[in-house]
Parts: C-alpha cells; sequence; structure tokens
C-alpha cells in the first residue's frame, strides 16, 4: 500500500530532529526534510511496507543528508583546518610523545550518555573541531557511516579520514575531559 501524504506528515518532525543531529546548519536540516518529503510523495508506491514507514522515510534522509554534506563539501573553500587541529592534538603530548597530563578515569560513560548537560558540552567540542573533521566524525561516529561511504562523499583518502577520526577522538575527549568530566558529579 503507497504512503499517503498524512502518514508521511506524521514523521516530519522525528526527521527534523535527525537531520538537526547531522547538520549543523538548521537551514540545511529543514531543505532536507522537505527533499526527503517531496521523495517520498513522488515515490509513494515503492513503499512496500517491508519496514515501518519512519524506517522508510529516514533511509531516504540518509541519503539527502550524504548529498548535502557532498554538495557544501564542494562548495566550501579550502581552509587549512589541519594546522590547528595538528597544533591542538600536538599540545596533548611531550616532546617524548607521552601525554603531558594522563586523561582522568571518567567513572561511568554509560551514564553520562543520558544526561542532557553531556549532550550540550560534547556538541559545544564538536563545533571547536574544524568543519570537515567534525563532519568526519559525525558521519562515521553517529551516522555509522562506512569508511568507503565517508570518503566517497568527502572526496578524502581513507587514510585522510583515519587521521582525522584519530585527531577528533584526541581533541573531544581533552574538551570533555575540561567541560564535563572534571565538573560532572561523581557517580562512585
Amino acid at each position: 500500500m503507497p504512503a499517503t501524504a498524512a502518514d508521511i506528515e506524521i514523521h516530519r518532525p522525528y526527521l527534523l530532529r535527525y537531520a538537526r543531529l547531522h547538520l549543523a546548519n538548521p537551514a540545511q536540516a529543514e531543505d532536507v526534510v522537505q527533499e526527503t518529503l517531496l521523495a517520498a510523495l513522488e515515490g509513494g508506491e515503492r513503499y512496500s511496507g517491508r519496514s515501518t514507514l519512519r524506517t522508510w522515510l529516514t533511509g531516504i534522509l540518509k541519503h539527502k543528508i550524504i548529498d548535502q554534506i557532498r554538495r557544501a563539501s564542494r562548495e566550501q573553500p579550502l581552509v587549512d583546518d589541519e594546522r590547528s587541529e595538528a597544533e591542538a592534538v600536538d599540545a596533548l603530548f611531550a616532546a617524548d610523545g607521552h601525554w603531558r597530563e594522563f586523561p582522568q578515569d571518567w567513572d561511568n560513560p554509560e551514564t553520562a550518555l543520558d544526561n542532557g548537560r553531556f549532550w550540550k558540552a560534547f556538541e559545544l567540542c564538536l563545533q571547536r573541531l574544524p568543519a570537515r573533521t567534525a563532519q568526519v566524525f559525525r558521519m562515521r561516529e553517529v551516522m555509522e557511516l562506512p569508511t568507503e561511504d565517508i570518503c566517497k562523499a568527502l572526496d578524502i583518502s581513507a587514510t585522510n579520514c583515519w587521521v582525522m577520526l584519530h585527531r577528533a577522538r584526541l581533541v573531544l575527549r581533552e574538551c570533555l575531559q575540561l567541560t564535563w568530566f572534571d565538573d560532572a558529579p561523581k557517580t562512585k
């Protein structure tokens, strides 16, 4: 049974939240949701009912988000994000390659994931990353896209992708250490 406009529109708020999670620009998130709804309406007969309507719409939305990321990466001027990122990573280590200050134990990370304040701190830390590095991190760790898809979407090599992910993780860990875990209530 084809999906109707009313059936599809019910899922709009969920799709918008999903898009905003993956795209920093709210206008771009709105655009990809509109494109998703339009594609679903135009291709409603392709909905076979083998999955829920929300799952089908989310699949369409994921492809629209990737298309948007590709467009944005083609239109983005090349900036030397690598230099500031490399400096941030280098600042974490001494000349001999060891941590300047060894990271603290984070008690129970699973508990932090349920905390809204943690997610605000995480988003602030993610915004401190160079735009392209944050984009790679979101695609890999939040959207759970395979490396090949990320490389294809952003026109980067697998090696470059892994380097950006490594740097993102180091910088995020340091930022979260300072903004969240040092201030978070202890659960021991």
